[in-house]
């Protein structure tokens, strides 16, 4: 048989081939080496032992029998292989440069071969010369399917870390609960890379402290935000949800909390392949910090124990990524939550924390904020008590929503409570109050505050007043939502009132109107987020609220709750102001009223009139103090006042003492000099009531004096 350079390089193969274990265990001792990346992960460094093997019987096997290069295929692990090198981050020059080394010393071996199987020089230089084409014509193919594989796995793990990254912005954040928000957090990273996530947050932070861009103090108190799954077999992680805990001083959480690094750890190693899934713990943590604008706000710990690879460098740099943008979502949503709970706070404090004591009417309130998006905004309701035992009833809405729409609101409230007290009707009120709203406009488009300065002041307001000795209710609005009166028979409907601009326009006048309510009416004052929603129209809503009040409830305050629990199942789009008003009367025998002719004796007939009702009414302790009022009212109406002049005594929480007469001149205390002959009435009377002052009606006026059980007590100063 003719010897070929062919049948040397077989017997070579041949010969090399039976001793392949000794040359796999070579070339993996030289790839340990030279090339310490593959075998840093044991699943890859055990994958790479076998490869190794196969790819040396493989090439062997082909060299033997003389097939051609081209036709050899690679281990069917070898595509897998570099799919793992790529998912771990291992660089394609080390896989090539692995494949290059191997190939020289299996070469060097084939090489060493060849003088002992012939003698003859040129045959050895062909048999070398097709030995090294043949080998790098198996390295090449071999190497350029690895590569095409390891490029393709980079290219999928790109693209998934894109798409989990573009996720991550739709799907965290998509309300302004902070909770929410790092639940979301927590459910994307096990439903992508993790299978346990927790996020903690600085406890101080959803107190509405502000965090420091590194924080000092130690240990740092935080409070479990989220975690996902709820529920989990893993004996690692046992801390409960909304749990208040600390990590130990060097812990990975405590220092990515204190240094604002992430870091990748592996307390336990590989999870061993030989336990059944789920049966082992944490072999794989990423733990990052969740910092926005600066500052730390927490940290979140993604965690593996039913997935056998660990986690990589770009595991953590998509953790990292993820956590970047949940960070400034949780910040947005701690911002807002501090700034609505500050807004709502500023109008709850802005609103009557009760309602003052009066007998004129029954009545039970309400202020709902609007959902988490829109806001607080600048709803608000007053019971205002007036002289002569009358209540005003105040509804208003002031456009916008925040912390300007509260502040102005109680800006609002505050000229409400004082023009009532001077007792102007509720038109004349509004107009006063028209010019105020312009006024405070005014001066908000002259801030420079760019905020502020571009929005313009705007409000609704109904007000209205209630006598309980008459019955009579004279109301007007100033753009609101018309009131609903329930009768004592249970009959529901609106009140027609004329229409009125909104506050804030100027120049168009305010109308009132006069109903009769009769005992046990009930009076319904809101806001028209009450009865406006996105399921139902005004008219709708209107509807709904008058079947609601037609049925009997056992309170006024049960009456709210149903009217709000049927009308607003929900967070309402709009905040919500309620005012429930019940009223009463006051009956004869609390209301004793003379007409006085102008003489002087009229006053004696007056404090003998005054002395026999309250002895009826037992209010004989309060006889010489009302004798010496009345006397001093009556003679300051006979004197300066004009025809005809009336007395009012009116028994409620205290006595109340009216006198009325057709002159407009309003009168004023001042201080009488030593021989002024007067000028000490209305210091006396001052001194003696409760609360005096003067009223004013489309004809005259009324002096109006307040008396309870401590007026007989009190020492006079001089007059």
């Amino acid at each position: 048989m003719d010897v070929t350079a062919g049948s040397i390089v077989s017997r070579a193969a041949h010969e090399l081939g039976a001793g392949a274990d000794r040359l796999s265990a070579e070339v993996e001792r030289c790839l340990r080496s030279e090339v310490p990346e593959l075998w840093t992960d044991p699943d890859i460094a055990r994958m790479t032992t076998r490869n190794i093997a196969e790819h040396l019987v493989g090439a062997l096997t082909g060299l033997e029998h003389g097939v051609e290069p081209s036709r050899i295929d690679p281990p069917a692990a070898d595509a897998e292989r570099a799919r793992r090198l790529a998912r771990h981050g291992v660089s394609v020059t080390a896989m090539l440069r692995a494949h290059r080394l191997a190939q020289g010393i299996v070469l060097d071996r084939m090489l060493a071969q060849l003088p002992r199987l012939t003698s003859d020089p040129e045959l050895i230089s062909a048999a070398a010369r097709r030995l090294t084409a043949s080998s790098t014509r198996y390295v090449d193919r071999t190497s350029e399917q690895g590569v095409v594989a390891f490029q393709e796995e980079r290219d999928r793990r790109l693209r998934w870390r894109l798409s989990t990254v573009n996720e991550a912005g739709m799907c965290i954040g998509t309300t302004l609960d902070i909770a929410r928000t790092s639940q979301e957090l927590a459910d994307l990273a096990v439903e992508r890379f993790a299978d346990l996530a927790t996020v903690d947050l600085l406890d101080a932070l959803l107190h509405g402290h502000t965090a420091p861009a590194q924080p000092a103090q130690r240990p740092l108190a935080l409070r479990r935000l989220a975690r996902c799954p709820a529920t989990d077999d893993s004996p690692d992680d046992t801390i409960a949800a909304h749990q208040l805990h600390t990590y130990p001083d060097g812990s990975p959480p405590e220092l990515a909390l204190t240094t604002g690094r992430p870091s990748r750890v592996h307390p336990d190693g590989p999870p061993d392949p030989g336990r059944a899934a789920g049966t082992h713990g944490i072999h794989s943590t990423l733990v990052v910090p969740l910092r926005a604008r600066g500052t730390t706000l927490g940290v979140a710990r993604f965690c593996r124990h039913r997935t056998p690879d660990p986690f990589d460098d770009e595991d953590l740099l998509l953790a990292q990524k993820i956590a970047a943008r949940a960070a400034v979502a949780v910040d947005n949503a701690c911002r807002y939550t501090y700034a609505r709970a500050t807004a709502v706070s500023l109008q709850r404090s802005l609103l009557p924390s009760r309602t003052p004591p009066q007998s004129a009417v029954e009545v039970a309130c309400r202020y709902l904020p609007a959902g988490d998006r829109i806001g607080v905004g600048g709803d608000w309701y007053d019971v205002i008590p007036l002289s002569g035992a009358r209540v005003a009833l105040v509804v208003g809405d002031v456009v916008g929503h925040g912390i300007h729409a509260a502040a102005t609101m109680g800006r609002l409230r505050t000229v409400v409570r004082t023009l009532a007290d001077i007792d102007l009707p509720p038109d004349e009120l509004l107009t006063h109050l028209d010019d105020v709203v312009l006024r405070l406009s005014a001066e908000t488009a002259a801030d420079p505050d760019e905020e502020t300065a571009s929005a313009d002041i705007g409000a609704t307001c109904l007000y209205a007043v209630y006598d309980p000795v008459g019955g009579g209710c004279t109301l007007a609005r100033a753009g609101h939502v018309l009131p609903t009166v329930v009768t004592p028979d249970g009959g529901a409907g609106t009140l027609d009132l004329p229409p009125g601009p909104p506050l804030g326009l100027g120049g168009l006048p305010f109308e009132a109107t006069e109903v009769d309510l009769p005992e046990g009416s009930l009076l319904v004052l809101y806001t028209d987020g009450l009865i406006e929603a996105r399921d139902h129209d005004v008219d709708t809503g209107l509807t709904l609220l008058r079947r609601i009040l037609a049925r009997p409830a056992p309170s006024l305050e049960a009456a709210c709750d149903e009217v709000l629990r049927t009308l607003l199942p929900g967070r309402p789009d709009d905040d919500v102001a309620l005012l429930l008003a019940r009223t009463h009367a006051l009956g004869d025998g609390q209301v004793a009223d003379w007409e006085l002719a102008p003489d002087p004796a009229s006053v004696s007939r007056a404090r003998s009139g005054v002395s026999e009702r309250l002895s009826a009414w037992g209010l004989d302790d309060l006889g010489f103090t009302a004798e010496l009022v009345v006397s001093e009212l009556v003679t300051n109406a006979i004197r300066y006042g004009r025809p005809p002049i009336r007395l009012r005594l009116i028994h409620d929480r205290g006595l109340l003492c009216e006198v009325t007469d057709a002159s407009g001149t309003t009168p004023h205390q001042r201080r009488a000099r030593v021989h002024d002959e007067g000028g000490r009435g209305l210091l006396l009377v001052a001194q003696l009531a409760e609360r005096w002052g003067t009223r004013h009606a489309r004809r005259g006026k009324t002096v109006w004096a307040e008396l309870t059980d401590s007026a007989g007590s009190r020492e006079l100063a001089p007059v």
